[in-house]
């Protein structure tokens, strides 16, 4: 609430996080405010810091606000002075508090001015389950928290949504594409809907999708692309990661021994080939092959993305801020960047400037030739036959050949890792460091030797010793946007003084716990919260909670949101008939506007689409050019993967929709999907309709939809009368339509 933009949209009507009893909770009313407008100044960056006072910290805010006599207090005189060269923020400073703002820090003074350390660094603690909720509405302890919120604030959750638009919900969630329509009627007709409705969550869980649906989220996290993004932003080898990331998923790999491969597969004892895939994590960066490059420079480049990401895939943190100066928000000091990036120190990714080249791809050592799981597993099982036919060998043979190179990580002597002041790579003044964690969260118990990768992946996952609990928290409120639209705190990408706190922290909380205890079990927490009644409520928002809750933080209703860019082509293929499920494998290139390239230098390309069924595989698996990425991925919102993003926008612009009737992919889907429409056996159009309607929609139009539609049909049938095929252009006219409708590209 207590962010501007929100206090600007209703600031007297929404009473969710208001000033219920004179209660003031600090971290969730106080330091944001205090973070967005006074830090700056008055923060952890000592460097900048103004009349030696610091508002962080308990001991620091008490100079000012120790007085429980507001009149008296040092803080409220300064917010609440007409003299501009007293208040505070400063004019000069460009910030204004306002009266609400106000009025809540007077009242912290007023109560004590109680002051609590930021909940981001507290440890998650697990809290008991409210007992006085309807056991009848429950249906499991999430939906007790949240019952006990909304009791609390005297809101009514919306109803129920119904059972196709559930089952949609659901498909898109899990699978990331849509359901079946078999699916549909099985749960609409069900006698028992909730054990019908596990049932098909625990078939979604243990689909090859599912880890095609989840790889596309953590693929724009990590920044995965095809491209090394610099200069010429030319082709690199990387496409077995994507495909480890995959399987990581449907094979529900622990998240811990997920973290520990990535960062230091090559460092555990006997490393498997998929261990040392998962180091490719390493080398996802961005790279110059520019002739003129300065190594030296570069590597401190790479040395700054690389904490960038880990610090946000992780760590939910914003600790590149720290790579010039003390964080200005957060207790992250310079030193501890550069700690951080000691632990990559070992990294051998200098190779590039001297071999790297304009080729596509180009040269990116180390790399290793890889067969996919499935082939290695297929090849294990051939070379293990006693005898061996004319055919089987040929078959090895042929299998071996199908090996593609993918970059690993190799452990090297550390290079020399030195604090650069402000950031200067040129200057080689600072003091050297070693691999150390930040120093506010501790430090690593391992005795006198030099810390490596995977002691930094172990403390990231060690919730008794080191910041697992917060790591599950930065994850888990990441699973929940994944099914709520939205992360229990929003800041999906910053837990800390510029992020929002969590509007229900009880919950995330003890979701984080039940995440480490039972073993970091991905599925485990995806079924908890999808089999919630919680999850299961409508989109559709009451006129009540449209005012009290107008930004659904207590979760009261469902979200309605666009579905990401590639669910909006694999649907279209889907229901098309056109998506092929050859799960892995290289990059696809399908359909792209002629051109598109022509500025793309060093060297000079023109992109070739795939002619044959490549073109139509799922989209995690499309080329992903960093400094072109393919127009249908950039209508839609979809990153360029050059830094992490955990949430992406949602525009509506009309290059959008321009893009959904226009773009061959989606032309030759709704083609495809008439011809399928014309081969079913209908007497008349309206049925035919009604068809459509049942394949894309999951549902009957409603009469004025079928109306609608076949005035389409009729009035294209009758611009195209006495040509060929006047029909099909007339269907793939209507199946145009139905999509670009806005239920066929939305999630409710």
């Amino acid at each position: 609430m207590f962010m501007k933009r929100f206090l600007l949209i209703i600031p007297f009507s929404f009473l969710l996080f208001d000033v219920i009893a004179e209660q003031i909770d600090f971290n969730r009313d106080v330091r944001p405010i205090l973070s967005q407008n006074c830090y700056v100044c008055h923060g952890p960056d000592k460097a900048h810091r103004k009349a030696k006072l610091r508002l962080d910290t308990e001991e620091g805010s008490r100079k000012v606000v120790s007085m429980s006599n507001t009149s008296q207090s040092e803080l409220i005189a300064r917010i609440t002075s007409k003299d501009p060269e007293e208040v505070m923020p400063t004019i000069k400073s460009g910030k204004t508090l306002t009266p609400d703002q106000i009025d809540i820090l007077t009242k912290w003074v007023r109560s004590g001015a109680k002051y609590e350390n930021p909940w981001a660094y507290i440890p998650p603690i697990k809290t008991p389950i409210p007992k006085n909720v309807s056991k009848e509405w429950t249906h499991n302890w999430i939906d007790s928290f949240l019952f006990a919120y909304w009791n609390r604030e005297k809101i009514k959750p919306v109803r129920d949504a119904d059972s196709v638009t559930l089952v949609r919900r659901l498909s898109f969630d899990l699978l990331g594409l849509p359901p079946k329509i078999a699916t549909v009627e099985r749960l609409k007709k069900a006698k028992d809907v909730n054990l019908v409705y596990e049932s098909i969550v625990d078939e979604f869980l243990s689909s090859e999708s599912f880890g095609e649906r989840m790889a596309s989220y953590w693929l724009d996290l990590v920044r995965f692309a095809d491209t090394v993004g610099y200069h010429g932003d030319q082709d690199h080898n990387i496409t077995p990661y994507r495909d480890y990331i995959l399987d990581s998923f449907n094979q529900n790999l622990p998240f811990d021994q997920f973290t520990r491969e990535q960062l230091a597969g090559d460092l555990l004892n006997g490393s498997t080939i998929d261990q040392r895939i998962a180091t490719g994590y390493n080398r996802l960066l961005q790279t110059s092959h520019e002739g003129g490059v300065q190594a030296r420079e570069y590597l401190a480049i790479y040395a700054a993305d690389r904490i960038r990401n880990l610090s946000g895939v992780w760590m939910g943190a914003t600790l590149g801020c720290a790579q010039c100066h003390d964080h200005k928000y957060d207790p992250y000091k310079a030193r501890d960047f550069y700690a951080m990036s000691a632990f990559f120190a070992d990294v051998d990714e200098s190779k590039h400037f001297a071999v790297g080249s304009n080729s596509l791809p180009t040269k990116r050592p180390p790399e290793i030739s890889v067969l996919s799981r499935k082939d290695r597993e297929y090849l294990k099982s051939l070379e293990a036959k006693v005898s061996k036919t004319k055919e089987t060998e040929d078959l090895i043979k042929k299998i071996k050949r199908r090996s593609v190179l993918t970059m690993v990580t190799q452990s090297i002597e550390p290079r020399v890792t030195r604090i650069l002041p402000r950031g200067n790579w040129l200057d080689e003044s600072g003091e050297i460091v070693q691999p150390a964690v930040p120093e506010f969260l501790g430090k690593l118990d391992i005795g006198d030797r030099r810390a490596n990768r995977l002691d930094l992946a172990n403390w990231l996952t060690d919730s008794k010793n080191g910041a697992g609990g917060l790591t599950a928290r930065v994850f888990v409120n990441r699973l929940w946007y994944l099914f709520f639209g939205e992360g229990i705190s929003s800041s999906l990408d910053d837990f800390g003084g510029q992020g929002s706190p969590p509007a229900l922290p009880d919950l995330l909380d003890n979701l984080s716990v039940h995440f480490y205890e039972n073993g970091w079990d991905v599925k485990k927490m995806v079924k908890l919260i999808v089999t919630s009644r919680a999850y299961k409520l409508s989109s559709k928002a009451s006129n009540e909670l449209k005012v009290r809750d107008p930004l659904n933080k207590l979760f009261a209703r469902q979200s309605r949101h666009r579905l990401p860019a590639e669910m909006i082509r694999d649907n279209a293929l889907v229901v098309g008939g056109l998506l092929v499920n050859d799960y892995g494998g290289s990059s696809i290139k399908p359909y792209q506007p002629k051109g598109y390239y022509r500025h793309l230098n060093f060297p000079k390309r023109e992109y070739v689409q795939h002619q044959d069924d490549r073109r139509y595989k799922r989209s995690v698996y499309m080329h992903w050019q960093r400094q072109f990425l393919h127009p249908l991925l950039k209508a839609m919102d979809a990153p360029s993967r050059e830094e992490c993003v955990a949430k992406r926008s949602r525009s509506n612009t009309p290059v959008a929709a321009m893009v959904l009737l226009n773009d061959p992919s989606f032309y030759e889907a709704a083609e495809s999907f008439a011809r399928h429409l014309l081969e079913a056996n209908h007497d008349h159009e309206g049925d035919r309709i009604i068809d459509a309607f049942r394949r894309a929609l999951s549902r009957p139009p409603l009469p004025q939809e079928q109306s609608v539609l076949i005035n389409l049909f009729k009035n294209v049938i009758k611009e195209n009368q006495g040509k060929e095929d006047a029909e099909l252009h007339a269907w793939t006219a209507v199946s145009r339509a139905i999509f670009n409708s806005s239920e066929f590209n939305t999630r409710n």
